[in-house]
């Protein structure tokens, strides 16, 4: 059990670090709500995984290539709709209130929405995570239970770590806060037309 442990908190961490839409979107609604409405976004993954794990199980390592050239658009399509949200605020930011009317129903809903979207974990589940936790199912449950465990455990310990990190920058001063908002809407439009860009040169080279 301890090795499958090990597997999934390793794993996690790795994924966790890595730039990318799930957590540019937090880290910009961590810029305009705040921190403390924002760490239920954190734990998105936990809605949003449930039919991503449920696919790839049944599927394994097989996902059709055009379902993933669908979601890259789909997923860029949605970034570049919450880069737009990030750049209003950026353009009517107020130093005297909160910047952000996302309710933290909201947050949860839209960061769920952005990992569905999101190919990643579609591919992470199909040729890492998934064919791992069959393993360590058959061998035994509390194998496949103890790596979902230190998965998902580190996966979001990261996340909120990260998002405070951001959350304390915030409180540097309003130019800085007002700047960091528009370094995130820069990166979620980035991110937003790679996925965009990926899916189309995909489409072709197919």
């Amino acid at each position: 059990m301890i090795p499958f442990l090990i597997l999934g908190m390793t794993y996690a961490f790795a994924a966790g670090v890595q730039p990318g839409p799930f957590l540019t979107y937090l880290i910009s609604q961590t810029l305009t709500n705040g921190w403390p409405r924002t760490v239920p976004g954190a734990f998105a993954p936990l809605l949003s995984d449930i039919p991503i794990i449920a696919l790839v199980l049944h599927i394994l390592s097989r996902m059709p290539a055009w379902l993933v050239q669908l979601l890259q658009l789909a997923g860029g399509v949605f970034l570049l709709y919450l880069d737009f949200g990030a750049y209003k605020t950026w353009r009517t930011f107020n130093t005297e209130k909160p910047v952000g009317n996302n309710t933290i129903h909201q947050t949860v809903l839209k960061a769920a929405l952005v990992n569905l979207l999101n190919p990643a974990p579609y591919i992470g589940w199909s040729l890492v995570m998934g064919p791992l936790l069959l393993k360590g199912w058959r061998e035994a449950p509390a194998n496949g239970i103890a790596l979902l465990a230190g998965f998902y455990s580190i996966l979001i310990l990261v996340t909120l770590v990260i998002m405070l990190l951001f959350s304390v920058a915030r409180k540097t001063g309003p130019r800085i806060n007002r700047s960091l908002v528009g370094l995130s809407a820069i990166a979620l439009s980035i991110f937003g037309l790679y996925e965009i860009w990926l899916g189309i040169r995909s489409i072709f080279i197919s």
